[in-house]
């Protein structure tokens, strides 16, 4: 019988970071999971840690490791590994609260195509930064959160995966995508699902630029705004050398 959940994580010379990532998703009180960790080849001791850590969970843990086109690629293969019927992925810098799991699949209502996110934990240097969670229905204005986010399998199986054109943005062009189809049901869960450490690439100058032109695509903003905040962002990056 295919488990409730599949968990990805995908990383890449991750070896400062991806065990308390690890630990998060061991230590769930619900098992009724398996697990993906998505490796592109590290060169590091990542995955001496991720084999120390494979017999504890008991033939859960699955381990691929191989060169990729980069984060989103790696997400979408471990999408088509998978067999859960919710998919949620952590990245190698973040963590899962220890009852996510019991949270997700207590608010879960067993609808085909259905995304359910939580509440989100921001970390900077192992402090609490803030907790927060951003309606669906707002999705236009401002992404939800990603980490927080399981997506059921026949979403991705019937309506596609992250594209590749997005170095940054994939996610958020992922779900802007899924909230204008009527089959898709957003449900917010009011629990902490994840522990976000806020100096990724999605927060960088060049992450914004990505947004700045998915938002562009998807008629959010118009060619005048659009050129401004791209010639801040190149003046950001020529001053920061």
């Amino acid at each position: 019988m295919d488990p409730l959940f599949t968990i990805i994580t995908v990383c890449y010379n991750s070896e400062k970071t991806i065990e308390r990532t690890i630990q998060s998703v061991l230590n769930q009180t619900n098992k009724d999971y398996e697990y993906l960790i998505i490796d592109g080849a590290s060169t590091d001791g990542t995955l001496d840690i991720v084999r120390k850590y494979k017999a504890r969970f008991d033939g859960r843990l699955k381990l691929i490791s191989e060169k990729d086109n980069g984060i989103y690629d790696a997400m979408n293969k471990g999408i088509q590994k998978a067999s859960g019927t919710l998919i949620g992925i952590v990245n190698s810098d973040d963590y899962l609260e220890e009852d996510a799991l019991d949270n997700i699949a207590n608010a879960y209502d067993g609808y085909d195509y259905e995304i359910l996110y939580g509440m989100l934990r921001t970390v900077r240097n192992g402090q609490e930064v803030q907790v927060y969670i951003k309606n669906h229905e707002l999705i236009d204005e401002d992404m939800i959160a990603h980490p927080s986010c399981f997506v059921t399998k026949k979403i991705y199986d019937a309506f596609g995966m992250y594209s590749l054109d997005y170095k940054y943005s994939a996610d958020y062009e992922f779900m802007l995508r899924m909230s204008r189809n009527p089959e898709v049901k957003f449900k917010e869960v009011y629990k902490i699902i994840s522990n976000f450490s806020i100096d990724g690439a999605s927060s960088s100058v060049r992450g914004y630029m990505d947004t700045l032109r998915l938002k562009k695509e998807y008629g959010l903003i118009g060619s005048g705004k659009y050129r401004r905040e791209m010639l801040k962002c190149k003046l950001s990056l020529i001053l920061k050398g």
